[in-house]
């Protein structure tokens, strides 16, 4: 898995991002699920982290946009 930092947001708990596999992991708070966005730009990444309203750029701009997986929280 890769490192997440805890954020404040309605939907989302925790992001993180690996640069060098260009991969986007989410965890969600609604089912604690974690979710993985593969071939994630890092431009997007920087946009993403930085952006004021998270849960909001992740519905519109991540969500079904990107490969994904999903994993249960252990």
């Amino acid at each position: 898995m890769i490192k997440r930092n805890r954020i404040e947001s309605s939907i989302l708990a925790s992001i993180g991002y690996d640069s060098k596999t260009k991969i986007l992991e989410v965890e969600l708070k609604k089912n604690k699920q974690i979710r993985q966005y593969h071939n994630f730009p890092k431009d997007e990444w920087v946009e993403f982290k930085d952006t004021d309203s998270k849960g909001l750029y992740f519905l519109k701009y991540i969500k079904d946009k990107y490969d994904e997986l999903r994993f249960a929280q252990k």
